[in-house]
């Protein structure tokens, strides 16, 4: 299994895929000011298992680095300290765009599609890290 993560400054959407790669689906979301943050992250680590990390850089349309990148990069270094697990940083400049056209198409409320937003972005993080990692 994989685990992928959108990191935001409030929200961390999470997807998991199934052991052989090829099924992603959301799993939740996490608040990222939570101070037991880590330690969720350890539960689903000792119950799914997973083989690699999957981290959305949002990087700007141009391909350079931006702020948010940043804070996810930071993530991912908390992350690597914690586990021993593969780490991939994958470029997801258009993934929360994509997630909330697609809950918009399928009759979601935007007030109700926050939440969902960062896991459906997760998720689109996650297939584009299998895609890759299938090359």
């Amino acid at each position: 299994r994989r685990i992928a993560f959108d990191y935001g400054d409030v929200r961390i959407g999470v997807a998991i895929c199934d052991p052989d790669g090829l099924l992603a689906t959301p799993l939740e979301v996490l608040q990222s000011k939570d101070p037991n943050l880590l330690a969720k992250i350890n539960d689903l680590v000792q119950k799914y298992e997973p083989v690699k990390f999957y981290i959305g850089d949002p990087k700007q349309l141009s391909g350079a680095d931006s702020v948010a990148s940043e804070k996810a990069i930071k993530f991912a270094d908390k992350l690597s300290g914690k586990f021993d697990i593969e780490i991939s940083m994958i470029d997801e400049r258009l993934s929360t765009v994509s997630a909330s056209r697609q809950l918009r198409d399928a009759g979601v409320d935007a007030k109700s599609a926050k939440t969902l937003i960062d896991s459906a972005a997760a998720v689109a993080i996650l297939e584009q890290g299998l895609a890759l990692d299938k090359r």
